[in-house]
């Protein structure tokens, strides 16, 4: 049976090409939505996730960094310290703005770092320095794709810093980062009284989670998540963000995927119907030719997934050597999504070839022509 359908789907070798590469491109494309969305769910939660910090301690009720806002009194630092299990904690300031440099404008997350600083600092440099001196800010994105470079002069804030640093490796296609020095940010703002986060590392063996619980229970006013827990809700963000465009991109491509695999296996069907009349003459049952059909059906399907697969991870490799800024994750939930629409569109796909087998009269052996 296995065997039939692999022969009739590999008669003609250019309907075979034609078939599984049109239902490979449908794959690509949902594949391919899904590796840019997680691509930048990693970017956005990265600055988190490589702080060096084990726990975020927020106002209350804030749980991310992206589209939130928080405002804590910079006293809750020494707070923090007094936390039995914290080694280490500090205040980071966080602000979205606009980084102005010859007229071009960028977004960019502005981030304050205290002198000293050990957490929060960008962790990969090109070149410059990873810690800003008075008056500098060390950028990663848009504007260092630009072509800008150490000595350079940016306007944040509504004042001019120099580039002291490149980095890299945080930024998304969305935004980029700057960091500047806590007090050139309280400067800035006429406010150095209170601070968006305070970043805390805890002991050797000390649970991330239960420390966070302690600062909760003992702080007022604050909420506290360990890294992971942070930098998932940031994750959460931007899924909700992007789930619609994720629904009709994956219906795009559930519909192409269906109508090229439907087309083609009715056409391979309807050419090979005196076979399958002969097939019914010899005594063959209607599930042994339905099975055929659904074989060829699956044929075509497994191999367009996996040459689907294959192409977005080489799409992968290959979009950040076009741009640094676009970076492509390929996730397992993903593969497991487009599995399940894969049983879904060889199964539709099989509907029409199936009606007309069920159709067919063994007697179309013997005539010349079929009707």
């Amino acid at each position: 049976m296995l065997h039939l359908a692999q022969r009739n789907l590999f008669q003609s070798r250019t309907k075979a090409v034609l078939a599984v590469g049109g239902v490979a491109l449908a794959f690509m494309l949902i594949f391919s939505l899904d590796a840019v969305l997680a691509g930048l769910e990693g970017r956005i939660a990265g600055f988190i996730e490589r702080t060096g910090a084990d726990v975020w301690v927020a106002q209350s009720g804030v749980r991310n960094m992206h589209m939130a806002s928080s405002t804590i009194p910079r006293a809750v630092v020494d707070q923090v310290r007094g936390i039995d299990g914290v080694a280490e904690a500090a205040p980071v300031r966080y602000l979205t703005n606009v980084m102005v440099k010859d007229d071009e404008r960028y977004l960019a997350y502005v981030i304050g770092l205290p002198e000293g600083a050990t957490m929060g600092i960008p962790m990969k440099i090109a070149s410059g320095d990873a810690y800003p001196r008075p008056g500098e800010v060390v950028v990663d994105g848009a504007l260092r794709q630009e072509g800008a470079t150490v000595g350079d002069t940016v306007r944040i804030l509504g004042s001019d810093f120099r580039i002291g640093g490149l980095a890299e490796g945080l930024a998304s296609t969305l935004s980029s980062l700057a960091f500047i020095r806590l007090d050139d940010f309280d400067r800035l703002l006429g406010n150095a009284t209170t601070t968006s986060y305070v970043l805390a590392r805890v002991a050797p063996g000390v649970s991330a989670d239960e420390v966070a619980a302690r600062i909760e229970a003992a702080v007022p006013a604050v909420t506290a998540s360990s890294t992971t827990r942070f930098a998932e809700q940031e994750r959460k963000v931007v899924r909700d963000m992007s789930t619609e465009i994720a629904v009709i991109m994956n219906l795009a491509g559930f519909l192409i995927g269906l109508a090229v695999m439907a087309l083609s296996i009715y056409t391979v069907t309807v050419s090979r119907l005196p076979e399958f009349g002969l097939l019914k003459a010899l005594g063959a049952s209607r599930r042994h030719c339905y099975g055929v059909v659904l074989g060829q059906a699956a044929l075509t399907v497994a191999l367009g997934f996996g040459v689907g697969l294959a192409l977005t991870f080489a799409a992968s490799l290959l979009a950040p050597l076009i741009d640094p800024l676009l970076y492509m994750q390929v996730t397992w939930p993903s593969v497991a999504k487009a599995a399940a629409i894969s049983l879904v569109v060889a199964g539709l796909a099989a509907i029409a070839p199936i009606a007309q087998i069920s159709a067919v009269d063994p007697a179309i052996v013997f005539r010349r022509k079929v009707a």
